[in-house]
C-alpha cells in the first residue's frame, strides 16, 4: 500500500467513523457517549455537525478515531475466543468504561 492509498483509506475511515458517531449519538446519546468514549460536550458537537462539516473533517489526513485499549489486559480480554463465556468481553467493557473520556481542548 503506497502513501496515497493509505491517506485515502484514512479519509474513508474518518468519514465512516463520523457518520457512525452521529447516528449513534442521535439514536441514544448516553449509550453513544459510553461506546465512543467521548464527553457529553463532544457528543453534542458531533451531533450538530452539518454534512459539509463532516465531509471537511473527514478529508484530513489525520485519523480522527483512536483505539481505546492501551494495555495488554484489555486487548487480551477483547480477543478471547471463548464464545460460550462472555465474561472476558464483559470484563473488558467494565475496564473501558472506567477510562477517561475524550474532552474538547
Amino acid at each position: 500500500m503506497n502513501t496515497s492509498d493509505m491517506l485515502e483509506a484514512i479519509k474513508d475511515l474518518n468519514l465512516t467513523y463520523l457518520m457512525l458517531a452521529q447516528h449513534m449519538i442521535r439514536e441514544d446519546k448516553s449509550a453513544a457517549v459510553y461506546r465512543l468514549g467521548v464527553s457529553q460536550e463532544l457528543a453534542d458537537v458531533l451531533a450538530d455537525l452539518t454534512a459539509g462539516q463532516v465531509l471537511r473533517m473527514a478529508r484530513t489526513n489525520v485519523l480522527l478515531c483512536r483505539m481505546r485499549f492501551d494495555d495488554r489486559l484489555i486487548l487480551g480480554l477483547l480477543t478471547s475466543h471463548g464464545n460460550e463465556n462472555m465474561m472476558p468481553q464483559s470484563h473488558a467493557a467494565i475496564l473501558l468504561s472506567g477510562q477517561p473520556v475524550e474532552e474538547l481542548a
